[in-house]
């Protein structure tokens, strides 16, 4: 039987590149989905069954703008004032910080293509011209960069036309969620986790005392939830680690951590947290081993092979301490200290600069020590 530390352990690789990942991470989730409609429309939310919210295994994101935004699609019946039909579902989560005045027209494009599947699936199964119908499709757009959206959702704010002419504009409603500008609590009005997980996003980029009120109302909020909410619960609460871990300076880590555990119900936040610490750790081990076997092999062949073993372990400790330092710091210009460690020749050194970058306070404090 397997501990729960080794669940936590799962749970904390699920969300490697945190950063532009994890609203995905979270959108993978039943309740989160019926969170966020709940939050910005709670009419449609009291009609849409999310028990049987099936996911679309798709995605419409081209891989060179996956860093910038990502998209999940769901597929759930929907009880209307006469019948039940299906609504698929389309989250488009924008992570970059630049407002896109085209996003009505990509939205469309998006709708555009889940059509044209259905259209495909038509034909295939030779189904009968008379039982051929479109599903709806509810677009949500959920924002989470830093300046404020100002750009239209309509395809119509693309055009400079006459009025008169308007009647010949597809048009459509979209939902939109700006987290970080939408006050707070709207985000809890319904009182739903997922909302109490946004007010935390909200404080990315605030000070330590904001983040930890934020903190505490959250996991107070999943204190409360019944016992058949358990996963729910863990998922959240996991949520929040990676979210200090990743968007934090280390030297707040301890104190934000303890905040969650001092709170929390759950008696295995400190293991859960001690996981993710350790698997970030070996993430950035692996990744620099990999990058250090690779380019010490292509020295070898240009030197003969006693030095390429020897500029391989070189560049496994050069390559392991910047992969530590991505993860850590994942704000910080770390390409800025490469020069500095390649130009250091005793190995044992780096290896020691390897074991300061997982453990350092901050980047800078690691800078400190590589000044030394």
């Amino acid at each position: 039987m397997q501990s729960n530390t080794d669940t936590y352990r799962r749970e904390a690789l699920s969300i490697a590149h945190f950063p532009d990942r994890s609203t995905r991470w979270l959108f993978q989730f039943q309740e989160n989905v019926e969170g966020l409609i709940k939050i910005i429309a709670p009419e449609l939310a009291a009609a849409i069954d999310f028990d049987q919210l099936t996911a679309l295994n798709r995605t419409f994101i081209s891989e060179e703008l996956q860093e910038q935004e990502s998209d999940i699609v769901y597929q759930a019946p929907f009880q209307g004032a006469a019948a039940t039909e299906e609504l698929i579902i389309y989250i488009l989560i924008e992570h970059q910080s630049t407002v896109d005045p085209t996003m009505g027209f990509r939205v469309l494009s998006y709708m555009r293509q889940l059509w044209l599947e259905e259209q495909q699936g038509w034909e295939a199964r030779n189904l009968p011209l008379r039982e051929r119908r479109l599903s709806l499709v509810l677009p949500i757009v959920f924002y989470t960069g830093r300046r404020q959206w100002s750009a239209p959702l309509s395809v119509r704010g693309l055009m400079d036309i006459p009025e008169m002419l308007s009647r010949f504009v597809p048009t459509f409603d979209t939902l939109f969620l700006g987290v970080r500008e939408t006050p707070a609590e709207h985000l809890t009005a319904t009182d739903h986790p997922f909302g109490w997980l946004l007010r935390v996003l909200q404080q990315e980029y605030a000070d330590i005392g904001l983040l930890r009120e934020a903190l505490i109302g959250a996991v107070s909020r999943l204190n409360a939830l019944e016992a058949a909410r358990a996963g729910e619960r863990y998922r959240a609460l996991a949520y929040l680690l990676h979210f200090i871990l990743h968007r934090r300076e280390a030297d707040e880590h301890d104190e934000l951590i303890s905040v969650v555990k001092d709170h929390s119900s759950e008696t295995e936040v400190e293991p859960m947290a001690q996981s993710m610490a350790e698997v970030l750790i070996e993430r950035g081990m692996e990744r620099g081993m990999e990058r250090g076997i690779a380019q010490g092999i292509e020295q070898g062949i240009e030197q003969g092979i006693e030095q390429g073993i020897e500029q391989g372990a070189r560049q496994t400790s050069i390559e392991s301490t910047l992969a530590i330092l991505s993860e850590r710091f994942p704000t910080a210009d770390v390409t800025a200290v490469r020069s500095v460690l390649e130009a250091i020749g005793d190995l044992d050194r780096l290896k020691r600069l390897t074991l300061q970058a997982s453990i350092a306070s901050s980047f800078r404090a690691f800078q400190e020590h590589l000044d030394v």
